[in-house]
């Protein structure tokens, strides 16, 4: 839906200017929380930490705090204009950490453009942050940066622009190439656009099974060949290959795939009826596409078609990837985000594409179906089971891959799958009878500690079994009911190969993007609490439909939890 200049700066103006805050997690109402929170209360934490440095896990924010960090050299599609006033962007990725996934930002806006001062800046704010985000660094200057502290540091670091791009289309190509039947190690594919996101989506696709040999990469000075020397480096030297083609339009005929992150209008119609049969078109500038979606359609009728619009089907947008691959790092206390958690959060969304998808995200959409095929590749931003089956995925992979801290028990999510899956059904079934995500009348089954929900530890220790968080209809297989019920509820401890992993639980994840609540916990502990359907919409928040759990009265117990039941 588009909007105006004026919708958007009221929106970043209002009441209370930006898009972000920061706001206690803990109580500070009277003389005693004060000196819980500070001294001499906070000694006693300080010293914990001193003794042992991974319990600032424990004691502070670390653990789901990221730091957006950008000199604004290539913010969108708005070139170098500046960290300053590349801020708003860089709070909008706050929003969208929050608000989808329950991460915590920083957003750090850095007044230089040389790479090595962005590089110390992250080195120096180690302690503070559990995860590094660049954002908006122009090529080939990004890559370094990436790079240096991928080697240098013990926490994700994770360039949104690069990977997130090729997860997310690397999802919808496993699936488009399913619809149309080509192996992909068979496929030709040309990539216009050799910056941060068109060289990591080519990389990506490799590691996808596409053959490197089989990619012509395209720039502003055409097909990127051996011997050329204008405009080259590093990163692009690595697809440069013995070819007569020195054009884009020469490229693409007989091509399978286009994969465009470059300008408005870099395709041509005939361009694209010089491709092979049922080609496959990402046309992902933004906020204009290479071709636009009506002239594609009227060239190709059978063409495939995606790109960076939420006005047109199969929408490639970046917040279906970053929230929940960092949200599966973080909760298993990752010290990298590699090759083999992109690579689960790739396949983890082109598989719940092909899931049935709840009426409550129809709705969402204003449309009364969405089934996968070719206008239906991967899945939408705002549908819930995202955050269950991509973190999950991702946190799986940084176990099986060595580099999760905190390893969570793989066999309780595998038991908890069949539940998971009747839950769903019921789930769905209840849609008819009572509306989407209303809750049963069947109150709390108790409190517990913090403690026993640690498994994803900062989701602050609420169970929350919401039904948008693990709905879905129809029957799965055991692997992708397996997949969705990934954080599903499961309050017994384990191990994992003799340490002490915990289970990953559905307040730790379900509870987050869809029952946040501003909660008085203050006063009065002794009345019990209820689960009250939330429509944040209605309260004047955007988009968000769930459950939120919270007490008749505020409780000022601040280890309180709740498990909002539906067995």
């Amino acid at each position: 839906m588009p909007v105006t200049k004026q919708q958007a700066l009221e929106y970043h103006f209002g009441e209370r200017p930006g898009k972000i805050e920061v706001t206690p997690s803990k109580p500070c109402r009277t003389q005693k929380d004060l000196s819980l929170a500070y001294t001499p209360g906070v000694a006693d934490p300080c010293l914990e930490i001193a003794k042992n440095p991974h319990d600032a896990f424990k004691y502070t924010a670390r653990g789901k705090l990221v730091a957006v960090v950008s000199n604004g050299t290539a913010v969108l599609r708005l070139g170098d204009i500046g960290a300053l006033a590349g801020k708003p962007v860089m709070e909008g990725k706050g929003v969208l950490f929050k608000r989808f996934a329950d991460v915590d930002v920083f957003d750090l806006e850095v007044d230089g453009h040389n790479p090595e001062d962005i590089i110390k800046l992250c080195q120096l704010i180690e302690p503070t942050i559990g995860g590094i985000n660049p954002e908006d660094i122009k090529a080939p200057e990004c890559f370094y940066i990436e790079e240096t502290l991928k080697k240098t540091m013990k926490i994700p670091v994770f360039h949104d622009d690069q990977h997130g791009t090729a997860s997310i289309s690397g999802a919808a190509l496993l699936n488009a190439l399913e619809i149309v039947d080509k192996p992909i190690n068979q496929v030709k594919g040309v990539f216009n656009g050799a910056g941060a996101s068109g060289i990591a989506c080519a990389e990506h696709y490799v590691r996808l099974g596409v053959k490197r040999e089989n990619i012509t990469l395209c720039d502003t000075k055409g097909v990127v060949y051996k011997g050329r020397t204008a405009g080259m480096n590093a990163y692009k030297e690595r697809f440069a290959k013995e070819t007569p083609l020195r054009t884009l339009a020469e490229a693409m005929r007989g091509a399978d795939v286009f994969l465009g992150c470059s300008v408005k209008g870099a395709v041509r119609p005939e361009m694209l009826r010089a491709m092979a049969s049922r080609p496959i078109v990402f046309a992902m500038a933004n906020p204009d596409p290479e071709i636009t979606y009506e002239e594609a359609k009227l060239s190709r009728s059978d063409v495939i078609l995606a790109t960076g619009r939420s006005d047109y089907p199969n929408q490639v947008n970046s917040v279906l990837g970053f929230p929940f691959i960092f949200r599966g790092a973080l909760d298993v206390r990752a010290t990298a985000i590699n090759e083999e958690m992109k690579l689960a959060g790739t396949r983890a969304l082109a598989d719940l594409a092909k899931e049935d998808v709840p009426d409550s995200v129809c709705r969402a959409y204003g449309v009364e179906r969405l089934k996968f095929g070719p206008d239906y590749l991967i899945p939408k931003p705002f549908d819930p089971r995202v955050l269950l089956w991509e973190a999950v995925a991702v946190a799986r992979a940084a176990m099986e891959s060595g580099v999760a801290q905190e390893p969570v028990n793989l066999e309780a999510l595998s038991g908890a799958a069949g539940t998971s899956a009747r839950e769903g059904a019921r789930d769905c079934a209840d849609d008819g009878a009572q509306g989407a995500g209303e809750p049963e009348d069947r109150g709390f089954s108790g409190r517990r500690s913090r403690e026993d929900f640690a498994g994803l530890p900062h989701a602050g220790g609420r169970e929350h079994r919401g039904a948008d968080s693990a709905r879905q209809c129809g029957s799965h297989s055991q692997e992708n009911s397996r997949a969705r019920a990934g954080f599903a509820r499961s309050a017994d401890r384990g191990s994992c190969d003799g340490a002490d992993a915990k289970p990953l639980t559905a307040g730790t994840v379900s509870s987050t993007a869809a029952a946040r609540s501003d909660i008085d916990r203050s006063t009065n502990a002794d009345r019990e609490p209820q689960c009250v359907r939330v429509d944040d919409a209605a309260q004047g928040r955007r988009g968000r439909i769930g459950f939120r759990c919270e007490p008749a009265f505020p409780r000022h117990d601040p280890s309180w939890s709740r498990n909002c039941s539906r067995a």
